[in-house]
């Protein structure tokens, strides 16, 4: 029989670390399962943090006997975890808000519930953006299913950092924006696999935005506004992920990694109402010319 599971509390669990994910989840148990074993998996990182915010209809998805275990199995590993539920929603970019403000790490990866993150992903992530010091790295996420699918045409939004990244201001209609292009389908393993990387190694590529794995330095985050324009958009919507690395990108620079160990699992969306994208509304503010 499956033990009562303890929750944490938020003030014992926000303290100075390295490291803290963040997983947003509603409505998937079995995905949320698996993106924590892949987290339970990770090495090269000691003592990284967890935090789970659940807004599902019924019972929370950490309830699950399997993502519980997971949970167990992530504190026997001497990783701290806090589970919450934070209902009513109010949409995505208000839900990692609150989960941002929870940590207090130096780096937080965000993570979404539909990623399997093979070992050595979060080690290598963390050694890039401290090589890197700009203000995200992320992993474009692969659908396995789309293997023997070679996009050739896409390759070309392809293009390494040659040195530190440096700040650009991205727009939609402009090359810079095709890049997220390469994050579709699989594209990411057959870029990475014409490049023969030896073991260990790693590049920097540009990127527009990176969606569903991505480790921001928090200072630079939060330096960029964060999620705070939750309150500007309506409840129904998505990319507000794009909208946060667009102002991140345009203060501090950022970067895509590969390899890339994050693997998307493919399963239906429980975002069915989007009827917005944020970063069109964030844009729009910030891009109209201001009275003088």
């Amino acid at each position: 029989m499956n033990r009562p599971l303890d929750l944490g509390t938020s003030a014992s669990f926000r303290t100075e670390r390295l490291v803290d994910v963040l997983i947003p989840t509603r409505n998937r148990p079995a995905e949320l399962a698996v993106t924590l074993a892949g987290l339970a998996a990770q090495n090269g990182v000691p003592g990284f943090g967890v935090v789970v915010s659940d807004q599902s209809d019924g019972e929370p998805a950490y309830a699950h006997p399997a993502a519980a275990t997971m949970v167990r199995a992530l504190r026997h590993g001497g990783h701290p975890v806090l589970l919450t539920r934070r209902l009513p929603r109010r949409g995505l970019a208000e839900h990692r808000a609150y989960l941002l403000a929870a940590s207090a790490a130096r780096y937080v990866l965000s993570i979404d519930d539909d990623v399997w993150l093979e070992p050595g992903a979060l080690h290598r992530l963390v050694t890039a953006i401290e090589e890197l010091g700009c203000g995200f790295v992320g992993n474009g996420v692969h659908g396995l299913s789309y293997t023997d699918d070679v996009r050739p045409d896409t390759h070309g939004h392809y293009e390494e950092w040659t040195g530190a990244p440096t700040p650009e201001r991205i727009r939609p209609g402009t090359e810079q924006w095709n890049r997220a292009r390469i994050h579709s389908a699989a594209n990411l393993l057959h870029i990475t696999a014409q490049l023969a990387l030896p073991p260990g190694a790693w590049r920097a590529y540009k990127v527009s935005w990176v969606g569903g794995c991505v480790l921001y330095d928090r200072a630079k985050l939060v330096d960029s506004g964060g999620f705070d324009f939750w309150r500007r958009v309506q409840e129904n919507h998505q990319g507000e992920d794009v909208a946060a690395q667009l102002a991140v990108l345009a203060r501090h620079g950022g970067a895509g990694v590969l390899p890339s160990g994050a693997y998307h699992l493919e399963s239906p969306t429980t975002v069915t109402e989007r009827d917005v994208e944020a970063w069109e509304v964030v844009l729009a503010d910030e891009d109209t010319p201001q009275p003088a």
